[in-house]
Protein backbone atom coordinates (compact mmCIF):
# COMPACT_ATOMS: atom_id res chain seq x y z
CA UNK A 1 0.00 0.00 0.00
CA UNK A 2 1.62 3.43 -1.17
CA UNK A 3 2.33 5.85 1.57
CA UNK A 4 1.30 9.70 -0.01
CA UNK A 5 2.92 12.49 1.98
CA UNK A 6 1.26 15.84 2.47
CA UNK A 7 1.95 19.13 4.44
CA UNK A 8 -0.43 20.21 6.43
CA UNK A 9 -1.29 23.90 7.80
CA UNK A 10 -3.14 24.20 10.91
CA UNK A 11 -6.72 26.16 10.51
CA UNK A 12 -7.83 28.76 12.70
CA UNK A 13 -10.43 30.12 11.39
CA UNK A 14 -13.83 28.63 11.16
CA UNK A 15 -16.67 28.67 9.32
CA UNK A 16 -18.52 28.57 5.35
CA UNK A 17 -16.44 31.79 4.68
CA UNK A 18 -13.23 30.59 6.10
CA UNK A 19 -13.72 27.27 4.10
CA UNK A 20 -14.27 29.13 1.01
CA UNK A 21 -11.39 31.40 1.54
CA UNK A 22 -9.69 27.78 2.33
CA UNK A 23 -10.04 26.26 -1.37
CA UNK A 24 -9.93 29.67 -2.72
CA UNK A 25 -6.31 29.35 -1.93
CA UNK A 26 -6.02 25.65 -3.67
CA UNK A 27 -6.12 23.45 -0.21
CA UNK A 28 -8.95 21.72 1.74
CA UNK A 29 -10.09 21.94 5.18
CA UNK A 30 -9.78 19.17 6.95
CA UNK A 31 -9.80 17.60 10.49
CA UNK A 32 -7.61 15.12 12.06
CA UNK A 33 -8.54 12.78 15.68
CA UNK A 34 -7.94 9.88 17.14
CA UNK A 35 -5.95 8.44 19.76
CA UNK A 36 -7.85 10.09 22.33
CA UNK A 37 -6.61 13.50 21.46
CA UNK A 38 -8.02 16.57 20.57
CA UNK A 39 -9.52 17.13 17.15
CA UNK A 40 -6.79 18.96 15.13
CA UNK A 41 -8.45 21.42 12.52
CA UNK A 42 -5.85 21.82 9.09
CA UNK A 43 -5.64 21.68 5.54
CA UNK A 44 -4.21 19.81 2.88
CA UNK A 45 -2.86 20.57 -0.33
CA UNK A 46 -5.81 20.15 -2.55
CA UNK A 47 -4.14 19.26 -5.72
CA UNK A 48 -2.03 16.60 -4.10
CA UNK A 49 -4.66 15.29 -1.94
CA UNK A 50 -6.80 14.55 -4.96
CA UNK A 51 -3.72 12.92 -6.69
CA UNK A 52 -3.50 10.61 -3.43
CA UNK A 53 -6.98 9.78 -3.91
CA UNK A 54 -6.53 8.69 -7.01
CA UNK A 55 -3.56 6.90 -7.31
CA UNK A 56 -4.26 5.30 -3.77
CA UNK A 57 -8.11 4.88 -3.53
CA UNK A 58 -10.40 5.21 -1.01
CA UNK A 59 -8.89 4.06 1.72
CA UNK A 60 -5.20 5.97 0.94
CA UNK A 61 -2.37 6.10 3.70
CA UNK A 62 -1.52 9.55 4.41
CA UNK A 63 1.82 10.84 6.16
CA UNK A 64 0.28 14.02 7.63
CA UNK A 65 3.26 16.57 8.38
CA UNK A 66 2.26 19.18 10.18
CA UNK A 67 4.31 21.76 12.04
CA UNK A 68 7.19 19.41 11.57
CA UNK A 69 5.84 16.28 13.66
CA UNK A 70 4.61 13.46 11.35
CA UNK A 71 1.35 11.50 11.97
CA UNK A 72 -0.23 8.49 9.69
CA UNK A 73 -3.91 8.81 8.98
CA UNK A 74 -6.37 7.31 6.90
CA UNK A 75 -9.28 8.98 5.20
CA UNK A 76 -12.53 8.36 6.83
CA UNK A 77 -14.80 11.21 4.83
CA UNK A 78 -14.58 12.92 1.85
CA UNK A 79 -17.04 15.54 1.16
CA UNK A 80 -17.38 16.22 -2.88
CA UNK A 81 -19.56 19.63 -4.50
CA UNK A 82 -21.79 16.98 -6.58
CA UNK A 83 -21.69 19.57 -9.76
CA UNK A 84 -17.73 20.49 -9.71
CA UNK A 85 -16.86 17.50 -7.98
CA UNK A 86 -14.05 19.43 -5.75
CA UNK A 87 -13.12 18.28 -2.64
CA UNK A 88 -14.87 20.18 -0.03
CA UNK A 89 -13.88 18.76 3.56
CA UNK A 90 -12.01 15.80 4.48
CA UNK A 91 -12.06 13.44 7.93
CA UNK A 92 -8.67 12.14 9.05
CA UNK A 93 -8.12 8.86 11.49
CA UNK A 94 -5.08 8.86 12.87
CA UNK A 95 -3.33 5.38 12.59
CA UNK A 96 -0.46 3.74 13.63
CA UNK A 97 1.46 0.56 12.18
CA UNK A 98 0.69 -2.67 13.05
CA UNK A 99 -2.67 -1.22 14.23
CA UNK A 100 -6.25 -3.00 13.28
CA UNK A 101 -9.03 -0.60 11.63
CA UNK A 102 -12.63 -1.53 10.05
CA UNK A 103 -12.55 0.09 6.35
CA UNK A 104 -14.95 -0.43 3.52
CA UNK A 105 -13.04 -2.39 0.33
CA UNK A 106 -14.37 -1.83 -3.04
CA UNK A 107 -15.38 -5.06 -4.95
CA UNK A 108 -13.56 -4.94 -8.54
CA UNK A 109 -14.86 -7.83 -10.98
CA UNK A 110 -12.90 -9.44 -13.24
CA UNK A 111 -13.57 -11.86 -16.28
CA UNK A 112 -16.28 -13.23 -17.83
CA UNK A 113 -19.39 -15.37 -17.14
CA UNK A 114 -20.06 -18.40 -18.76
CA UNK A 115 -22.91 -17.52 -21.63
CA UNK A 116 -26.50 -16.83 -21.44
CA UNK A 117 -25.26 -16.11 -17.65
CA UNK A 118 -25.61 -12.52 -16.23
CA UNK A 119 -23.93 -11.26 -13.39
CA UNK A 120 -26.54 -9.63 -10.74
CA UNK A 121 -23.97 -7.00 -8.19
CA UNK A 122 -25.67 -6.55 -5.14
CA UNK A 123 -22.33 -5.48 -2.96
CA UNK A 124 -19.95 -2.79 -4.12
CA UNK A 125 -18.13 -2.64 -1.46
CA UNK A 126 -17.15 -5.35 2.20
CA UNK A 127 -16.03 -4.29 5.66
CA UNK A 128 -12.98 -5.90 6.58
CA UNK A 129 -10.69 -5.44 9.05
CA UNK A 130 -7.08 -5.27 8.85
CA UNK A 131 -3.74 -3.52 9.32
CA UNK A 132 -3.69 0.17 8.64
CA UNK A 133 -1.00 0.17 6.70
CA UNK A 134 -1.44 -2.99 4.85
CA UNK A 135 -5.14 -2.42 3.65
CA UNK A 136 -6.11 -3.69 0.21
CA UNK A 137 -7.01 -0.76 -2.33
CA UNK A 138 -9.69 -3.33 -3.71
CA UNK A 139 -10.85 -7.20 -3.58
CA UNK A 140 -11.17 -8.58 -7.09
CA UNK A 141 -13.47 -11.31 -7.65
CA UNK A 142 -12.98 -13.60 -10.50
CA UNK A 143 -16.41 -14.53 -12.39
CA UNK A 144 -15.15 -16.62 -15.02
CA UNK A 145 -17.08 -18.76 -16.88
CA UNK A 146 -19.98 -18.43 -14.36
CA UNK A 147 -23.27 -19.83 -14.83
CA UNK A 148 -26.79 -19.76 -13.29
CA UNK A 149 -27.06 -19.92 -9.49
CA UNK A 150 -23.32 -20.19 -9.35
CA UNK A 151 -23.78 -17.30 -6.92
CA UNK A 152 -20.57 -15.59 -4.82
CA UNK A 153 -20.87 -14.30 -1.38
CA UNK A 154 -18.87 -12.63 0.96
CA UNK A 155 -17.30 -15.67 2.76
CA UNK A 156 -16.57 -17.00 -0.77
CA UNK A 157 -14.23 -13.51 -1.14
CA UNK A 158 -10.07 -14.11 -1.01
CA UNK A 159 -8.95 -11.34 1.95
CA UNK A 160 -5.59 -10.23 2.06
CA UNK A 161 -3.39 -12.12 4.14
CA UNK A 162 -4.25 -10.85 8.23
CA UNK A 163 -7.51 -9.48 7.32
CA UNK A 164 -10.89 -10.11 8.65
CA UNK A 165 -14.54 -10.25 7.09
CA UNK A 166 -16.78 -8.21 8.72
CA UNK A 167 -19.44 -8.08 6.55
CA UNK A 168 -22.02 -11.45 6.86
CA UNK A 169 -20.47 -14.32 5.27
CA UNK A 170 -24.25 -14.76 4.06
CA UNK A 171 -24.04 -11.52 2.21
CA UNK A 172 -24.59 -12.35 -1.74
CA UNK A 173 -22.07 -10.00 -3.41
CA UNK A 174 -22.75 -11.48 -6.87
CA UNK A 175 -25.95 -13.58 -8.02
CA UNK A 176 -26.06 -14.99 -11.90
CA UNK A 177 -28.68 -15.57 -13.40
CA UNK A 178 -29.97 -17.02 -16.44
CA UNK A 179 -30.37 -15.35 -20.10
CA UNK A 180 -34.60 -15.43 -20.77
CA UNK A 181 -35.54 -17.06 -24.11
CA UNK A 182 -37.14 -14.90 -27.18
CA UNK A 183 -40.03 -17.08 -26.03
CA UNK A 184 -40.30 -16.12 -22.06
CA UNK A 185 -39.45 -12.41 -23.36
CA UNK A 186 -42.48 -12.61 -25.44
CA UNK A 187 -44.90 -14.16 -22.49
CA UNK A 188 -43.39 -12.17 -20.25
CA UNK A 189 -44.66 -8.73 -22.54
CA UNK A 190 -48.12 -10.48 -23.23
CA UNK A 191 -48.62 -10.99 -19.87
CA UNK A 192 -47.91 -6.97 -18.92
CA UNK A 193 -50.00 -5.94 -21.77
CA UNK A 194 -53.07 -7.80 -20.47
CA UNK A 195 -52.62 -7.06 -16.72
CA UNK A 196 -52.51 -3.25 -18.11
CA UNK A 197 -55.88 -4.05 -19.89
CA UNK A 198 -53.73 -3.60 -23.51
CA UNK A 199 -55.18 -5.45 -26.90
CA UNK A 200 -52.47 -6.59 -29.25
CA UNK A 201 -52.93 -5.87 -32.59
CA UNK A 202 -52.27 -8.63 -35.37
CA UNK A 203 -48.66 -8.57 -36.70
CA UNK A 204 -48.00 -7.29 -40.58
CA UNK A 205 -46.86 -10.48 -41.22
CA UNK A 206 -50.16 -12.26 -39.57
CA UNK A 207 -52.64 -9.35 -41.69
CA UNK A 208 -50.75 -9.93 -45.21
CA UNK A 209 -51.12 -13.55 -44.78
CA UNK A 210 -54.59 -13.22 -44.05
CA UNK A 211 -54.88 -11.26 -47.26
CA UNK A 212 -53.27 -13.68 -49.49
CA UNK A 213 -56.28 -16.19 -48.63
CA UNK A 214 -58.66 -14.47 -50.72
CA UNK A 215 -58.32 -15.16 -53.96
CA UNK A 216 -60.29 -13.36 -56.63
CA UNK A 217 -62.48 -15.52 -58.62
CA UNK A 218 -60.75 -15.34 -62.91
CA UNK A 219 -62.46 -14.44 -65.46
CA UNK A 220 -63.33 -16.99 -68.54
CA UNK A 221 -62.33 -14.92 -71.27
CA UNK A 222 -62.16 -17.30 -73.83
CA UNK A 223 -66.31 -17.94 -73.08
CA UNK A 224 -66.95 -14.38 -73.72
CA UNK A 225 -65.11 -14.02 -76.83
CA UNK A 226 -66.99 -17.12 -78.57
CA UNK A 227 -70.57 -15.55 -77.07
CA UNK A 228 -69.45 -12.16 -78.93
CA UNK A 229 -69.19 -14.17 -82.24
CA UNK A 230 -72.32 -15.90 -81.66
CA UNK A 231 -74.49 -12.34 -81.28
CA UNK A 232 -72.66 -11.00 -84.03
CA UNK A 233 -72.65 -14.00 -86.54
CA UNK A 234 -76.85 -13.92 -85.33
CA UNK A 235 -76.87 -10.26 -86.62
CA UNK A 236 -75.42 -11.01 -89.48
CA UNK A 237 -77.97 -13.13 -90.42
Amino acid sequence: MADFRLDAETRTEFGKGSARRTRRAGRVPAVLYGHGQDVVHLSLPAREFAAALRNGGSNVLLTIVLEGKEQLALTKAVQRDPLTRQHEHVDLLLVRRGEKTTVEVPIVIVGEPGPDSIPNHQLNTVSIEADATKLPDNIEVDVTGRTAGQNITAADLVLPKGSTLITDPEALVIGFLGAPTAEALEAELAEAEAEAGIEREESDEAKAEGEGDVVPEPQDQGSGESMDSAEKSADNG
